[in-house]
């Protein structure tokens, strides 16, 4: 991995080091000089102890394992498992940043614990991609040990591993049909090898199993708004779900108390439309509202594994997983005349990074990162890709750019090739989700997909 990596503590540093390299498991790193090396199944350390003053540092790499999913998942894990189990420490990370760099998710975070009576500070660093995470600790009471575990980082380098499962968006899906629409799409209905078929319709998407009905509402005015949970439920009740029903009884909202708090409705109600009784189950938390139609609750307990009415405050969010991940289904086939001759599609990031000193609590400056890239989509499947990015800290501003033109083809349903990106050719999994009278198009490398997820670009 050519890019360095950098770490956060006080202030923002890019360290290069000329020295002899080492490798362990996916690492290849340059160990501090004069450190003391010692291995053991499934880390490598270094300690350095000051004889005069009694000062001391060590720093661990641990071997990759298989990751949890995704970075935030990994290094939870990790910190229980690295920090809070032999540490004893039950604070929670300060100073987190996230990065990201050649397909790697890239998160720190330290925390402090007392060690012989002193006070003892220890920062982890997880990086989470290619289906494998793994770590690097360091632990000491004395400050000035921190830019020895920079230069550490900063000489990292990952090797890629080679991945167990590579299926691209593709092989997930059986098949996609294939329809133009009113507003010029060629792929309305989807059809997912596990049973689900989803089909695009005017305010939502469908998505259809035996008895099961599932509705991914596209945004709505009025639907999300600041509000506690029962109102809000209350609110996108009556504008999504309320029309077209009658009769309803048993009716209550409930949700978990988590950093992002989902929001769930419930009850039993007469579907105007067939003018049966039905359980309908109403939720939000990483997307937009789903409403789940069941003939009763039991059907629904069968399908998604929890019963809903039991859903408190303090209930284990795990359990909506099955629900939540209903919001995957809105996904449609690309057609390479969906995009040809439309103009723009474009994508924009920002992010601020506030950094604290952990001693004294006090601002140690803030870092500004932004970004834009867009493909232009002329006739005869011709386009102009762009890049812009800028890195602010400490006063200064670094912009980096990138261009390319040329042709596009499509190799299947699910993915895009194009002629010159960056100087060569490149290959993109591709999907839309639909939105209400437009979609957006979703790119992913489909050579080094990195954590798998999506860029959207929209018009």
């Amino acid at each position: 991995m050519k890019n360095i990596f950098h770490v956060y503590f006080l202030s923002l540093s890019i360290v290069q080091v000329f020295a002899q390299k080492q490798t362990f498991d996916l690492f290849t790193y340059t160990p501090p000089k004069g450190w003391k090396q010692e291995i053991k199944e499934g880390v490598v350390s270094y300690t350095f102890i000051n004889k005069k003053d009694k000062s001391w540092c060590q720093t661990g790499l641990y071997k990759s394992t298989t990751s949890k999913g995704d970075i935030e998942a990994d290094f939870d894990s990790e910190w229980k498992t690295l920090i809070v189990e032999q540490y004893k420490t039950n604070d929670p990370p300060m100073g987190i940043d996230i990065s990201e760099a050649e397909g790697w998710k890239i998160k720190s975070g330290a925390g402090k614990f007392i060690f012989n009576g002193k006070e003892t500070m220890v920062v982890l660093t997880t990086f989470s991609g290619y289906d494998v995470c793994l770590s690097v600790v360091a632990i000491t009471p004395n400050q000035r040990y921190l830019q020895d575990f920079e230069n550490l980082i900063g000489s990292l380098e990952l090797r890629t591993p080679e991945l167990k499962d590579q299926n691209s968006v593709a092989e997930k899906i059986t098949n996609s049909n294939h329809a133009t629409t009113d507003n010029g799409f060629s792929f309305t209905t989807t059809n997912f090898d596990d049973g689900w078929t989803s089909t695009e319709q005017p305010d939502w998407v469908e998505v259809t199993k035996g008895n099961i009905k599932v509705l991914l509402h596209y945004p709505k005015e009025g639907t999300i708004f600041p509000a506690d949970p029962d109102p809000q439920t209350r609110a996108a009740w009556d504008i999504l779900v309320s029309p077209r029903y009658s009769n309803l009884q048993n009716f209550k909202t409930a949700y978990i108390s988590t950093y992002n708090r989902p929001y769930l409705g419930m009850g039993n109600a007469t579907d105007n439309s067939t003018q049966k009784t039905v359980f309908i189950v109403f939720f939000k938390k990483s997307a937009g509202w789903t409403e789940v139609i069941v003939p009763d609750k039991n059907s629904f307990i069968q399908q998604f594994k929890f019963d809903p009415e039991k859903i408190q405050w303090d209930s284990d969010p795990d359990v909506l997983k099955s629900l939540d991940n209903m919001s995957d289904r809105n996904k449609f086939a690309v057609a390479a005349s969906d995009i040809d001759n439309t103009g723009k599609w474009s994508t924009n990031f920002s992010s601020n990074t506030y950094y604290t000193n952990i001693y004294t609590g006090n601002s140690a400056g803030m870092s500004t990162y932004s970004s834009s890239q867009s493909f232009e989509f002329g006739t005869g499947q011709t386009y102009k890709w762009q890049l812009a990015a800028a890195n602010s800290y400490g006063g200064s501003t670094n912009v980096a750019q990138a261009k390319g033109a040329g042709t596009f083809k499509s190799i299947n349903n699910w993915q895009l090739s194009f002629s010159d990106i960056e100087g060569k050719p490149k290959t993109y999994d591709v999907y839309f989700t639909a939105l209400k009278g437009k979609r957006v198009l979703w790119m992913n490398d489909a050579q080094y997909p990195g954590s798998g997820i999506f860029t959207g670009f929209s018009k």
